[in-house]
């Protein structure tokens, strides 16, 4: 609901300043909310980091298996062997040495080849590797879906925080020239003696204060409509406007326990943390069994070559058999491993129990959050009225001469904080509703497109407005007639 439903034959909503430069090329159709989801879900680089670290922890599954399967490993060597012997011997008697050189051959060539094979028949400390591969898989699915449920808030966050500032810069836009037009006003009334400087002064100030109220509107503007690009990746000319007849209720169930219940069988941070407990777990058995023995069967192959002293043929053997290694003393490794093992299980499960806490105190604060949100638009949305009449009131005054120009300001200015508090109020609602249910492991892709049914379909776009009298704020323009003297 905007001020239309107040202002008497009020036009459509301007355009707004624009604040993105004209050098980038943007497409022409608005888009909604769901389209920007998918856009963020195809393109946003956080989780597309996310989904690649989950594979690279899948595939750690098949490292760790491979230590069950057989292993073949093959080696060979070609060499050219060259011999120096320097030894001899001396003859009795003549006291006179000679070398003797080995009528072998000093020169020659081999030819080496080693083909092993082994299969593990008994491996404890494997088999729980791979359990522990398989339980950081099962840790790795709820935090990638703790990922995306951020990423689908964050886009929702970002896609109403610019509508929000969007509004927000429309009625400070609007306040600002209600403002500069009384500031007119003011000085053609000091001129001609109607009025005291001080009221003009007072004009002024309020005027300057309404402009840097409007410069700070267009900054957020800019910075909600750069986080949304951020996120996608790409640069939207409009979006769609959250539609006047959004249903403002509590959530269903509306029961705080119930949703309580839902967050702690269902919020992907909470379970993450408990399938952590497994992966700690997981670690203390692999180090308890760095204890066990191993066993394994093996088989292998050689082949060896040579043409020393002129020699043929070759050299070849096999060898078939089961091996078997038990760790006996490893320094106390072993169990300096087991105890680091059980403190991080224990600062695992202390892990678990601080986010099983936060998520139901956040789904609690939420939930009180929203049943306020409902209360606080209904209240928003009647201090605009309120603030309409009290303002419509004050101008009678002013024509009347029992209120001066400063009350007429001061209305105007509580008409328009009115109107932006109505569409923070709005706003606040819809993501806190969507983070309620991202806290209770609800938030997807079909709760979005709920949400994207409230949109209108009208766009919300950036460039400026045409000067002139087609504004719907037109009505709240005009103060009235000054007082006259002597009246």
């Amino acid at each position: 609901m905007r001020l239309a439903h107040w202002a008497v034959n009020a036009p459509l909503r301007p355009l707004l300043l624009a604040v993105f430069t004209a050098s980038f090329v943007l497409p022409a159709q608005a888009a909604d909310l769901i389209t920007i989801t998918r856009d963020a879900l195809d393109n946003n680089a956080e989780l597309a980091s996310a989904r690649s670290e989950y594979l690279g922890v899948e595939a750690g599954r098949d490292v760790a298996r491979g230590g069950l399967l057989p292993q073949i490993n093959a080696s060979g060597t070609v060499a050219h062997n060259e011999q120096y012997e320097s030894q001899g011997s001396s003859r009795a008697g003549t006291g006179a040495g000679t070398g003797n050189v080995s009528a072998g051959d000093d020169r020659y060539n081999t030819v080496a080849l080693t083909l092993e094979a082994t299969q593990a028949l008994y491996d404890e400390v494997t088999r729980r590797q791979v359990t522990q591969a398989e339980r950081q898989i099962d840790q790795q699915v709820y935090l990638l879906a703790a990922t995306e449920q951020q990423l689908l808030i964050d886009v929702a966050s970002a896609y109403f925080d610019i509508l929000r500032a969007y509004e927000v810069l429309e009625a400070r836009f609007a306040q600002e020239r209600a403002i500069g037009r009384q500031l007119e006003q003011a000085g053609e009334q000091f001129e001609v003696g109607l009025i005291a400087i001080t009221e003009v002064e007072e004009a002024r100030a309020t005027f300057d204060q309404s402009r840097a109220d409007r410069i700070a509107a267009e900054s957020n503007l800019q910075v909600a409509f750069e986080a949304l690009e951020q996120l996608t990746g790409q640069r939207y000319a409009s979006i769609e406007a959250l539609g006047d007849s959004m249903p403002i209720a509590l959530p269903e169930p509306s029961n705080r326990d119930y949703w309580v219940e839902q967050a702690i069988e269902r919020n992907p941070q909470v379970l993450a943390q408990q399938a952590g407990i497994e992966v700690s777990r997981s670690g203390v058995e692999i180090a308890r069994a760095g204890r066990l023995p191993t066993l394994s069967a093996f088989g292998n192959y050689q082949y060896g070559d040579s043409d020393i002293d002129n020699t043929t043929g070759n050299d070849s053997s096999s060898q078939v058999g089961i091996r078997a290694n038990l760790p006996v003393y490893t320094g106390g490794s072993t169990s300096a491993s087991i105890r680091q093992g059980t403190y991080q299980l224990e600062s695992s499960q202390y892990d678990f129990e601080s986010q099983r806490r936060s998520s139901i105190q956040q789904v609690r604060s939420l939930y009180t959050q929203v049943s306020n949100d409902v209360e606080t638009v209904e209240a928003r949305e009647q201090a605009i009225v309120s603030n309409q009449s009290a303002l419509e009131a004050t101008r009678a005054g002013y024509e009347v001469g029992t209120r001066n120009i400063v009350d007429v300001l001061n209305a105007e200015q509580n008409l328009y904080n009115a109107i932006a508090n109505y569409a923070e109020a709005r706003y606040d609602y819809v993501v806190n509703l969507l983070s309620l249910r991202q806290q209770a492991g609800r938030l997807d892709v079909d709760a979005i497109e709920e949400v994207n049914a409230w949109l209108t379909g009208d766009e919300v776009n950036f460039t400026l407005p045409e000067s002139g009298g087609n504004d719907r704020y037109e009505s709240a323009l005009n103060i009235g007639a000054p007082p006259q003297p002597g009246t």
